[in-house]
């Protein structure tokens, strides 16, 4: 079984915080708000039988910089490029979710020989077309508005982000040592501050998507995974667009995918990405000691 350890990279002007397990060809994970790459803490010990995993804390979440701008998704796929290079890989299948998605997809339709295949989940890219039945959750905009939530919700993180943990998942909920590991990424006003500097890049990020789905087609095979809220939406947005495109709709799973119905994912994945992920008991993984964190 592949140990999961976590490294500081220096990649685009960052101080990088990423977990990486496994060996072969690379998949990287981009995980969304709020969480950290121990989203994937149910998918990486599987996929890592049979790939080299990679699973960053995107700019200015858990334990990488908390810069001052950036927070766009362009900006962010440069970051994950940074990261490929950073780590030798010149390719990687990219997952990507929530906040997660769009720098996923920035990076497959600006870079695509640097994605071999995409995995897009439970998300709406901006302004494409197909997603008009979906109505953006109220805190879209409570997070937009500068120095707002960071001053309302400062001090009553563990309310907060456990709300949103907890109308993610529709089955055991989210693990209590994961749980804590989410809140304590979130807690104080500079993490916040970091963390809702993401909703306020959305005006450019929708017009970073805009641009790229109007100047090119989305050639790399992709994967569009739904459950609950955003089921077909983002299948439906990239079908006018996309050369190769799959789409499944997981029932009866929360927003949360990779730690709701980990079950039903890896299955999915590993059809796409190849590989061997059958159940086994070792499934719940074993992170490194933080003292072997390179």
């Amino acid at each position: 079984m592949s140990t999961i350890t976590e490294h500081r990279v220096p990649a685009n002007g960052l101080e990088v915080n990423v977990a990486i397990a496994g060996q072969g060809p690379a998949v990287l994970l981009l995980h969304g708000f709020p969480h950290t790459w121990r989203l994937w803490a149910h998918v990486i010990p599987r996929l890592a039988r049979d790939h080299r995993v990679i699973a960053p804390d995107l700019r200015g979440l858990g334990a990488t910089s908390r810069p001052k701008q950036g927070y766009d998704a362009g900006t962010l796929a440069a970051d994950a490029e940074a990261l490929l290079d950073a780590l030798g890989e010149p390719s990687a299948a990219v997952a990507g979710i929530d906040l997660g998605a769009a720098p996923a997809f920035l990076l497959a339709m600006r870079r695509p020989e640097r994605v071999r295949r995409l995995v897009l989940m439970e998300a709406v890219l901006g302004a494409l077309p197909g997603a008009e039945g979906f109505a953006a959750p109220w805190w879209f905009g409570f997070h937009a508005v500068p120095g707002l939530a960071e001053t309302v919700v400062a001090g009553h993180e563990a309310e907060y982000i456990g709300w949103f943990l907890d109308i993610g998942t529709r089955a055991d909920g989210v693990p209590p040592e994961v749980r804590a590991s989410f809140l304590e990424a979130y807690s104080g006003s500079d993490a916040l501050r970091s963390a809702f500097g993401h909703y306020r890049a959305f005006p450019e990020t929708g017009r970073q998507i805009i641009e790229a789905a109007e100047g090119a087609r989305l050639r790399v095979p992709t994967l569009a995974v739904g459950a609950h809220p955003v089921g077909d939406a983002l299948e439906r947005q990239l079908r006018p667009i996309a050369d190769d495109l799959t789409g499944q709709v997981i029932p009866d799973c929360g927003h949360l995918v990779p730690l709701d119905r980990p079950d039903a994912l890896l299955p999915l994945l590993g059809g796409f990405f190849g590989g061997r992920l059958g159940r086994s008991a070792e499934d719940s993984g074993r992170i490194a000691d933080p003292a072997a964190r390179g």
